[in-house]
């Protein structure tokens, strides 16, 4: 099974596209796609919609995991993620497979075992569990491996 999985952002979205072969996961690619502030909201959403297309069109995705909307003080900016979400959930329909959704406390929780894990704990059993050298960056990104991490966990 192959998951593409998004860290949802209107300026920098992560994403990884990890395969679950048995219990063993690998990690195929990942990476950051970041829009330039100084393009209107239509025209960001655009890219991301473009890009993401773009990007699953090297593999054989069957599932998409999404990390659910998590904001505490500021509405503009969890607005503009929710859009750029809408967005990234449409991918689902245009690649015709289903997606899944977390909370970062279900993703934190399946990664680590704990729901209350830093960041650094969560790099960390991104880097042990995929087998990587080091913790995939920018934080997006390892994000973004964590959530697919919790989606293969989650579906086994």
């Amino acid at each position: 099974m192959t998951v593409f999985s998004i860290d949802p952002g209107l300026a920098r979205v992560g994403w990884a596209i990890i395969e679950s072969i048995g219990d063993r996961l690998k990690l195929l690619e990942c990476g950051l796609l970041q829009t330039p502030s100084d393009k209107s909201i239509q025209e960001r959403l655009s890219l991301i919609h473009s890009g993401m297309m773009e990007l699953t069109s090297h593999h054989k995705i069957d599932h998409i995991a999404i990390e659910e909307l998590f904001f505490t003080k500021n509405v503009k900016t969890a607005i503009d993620v929710a859009q750029a979400r809408g967005v990234l959930m449409m991918l689902g329909h245009y690649l015709n497979v289903p997606v899944f959704e977390y909370t970062p406390k279900e993703v934190k929780t399946a990664v680590t075992s704990f729901g209350g894990a830093d960041k650094y704990q969560v790099g960390q059993m991104v880097k042990m569990l995929l087998g990587l050298p080091e913790i995939p960056t920018p934080d997006d990104v390892s994000d973004a491996c964590a959530i697919g991490i919790c989606h293969l966990f989650t579906v086994r």
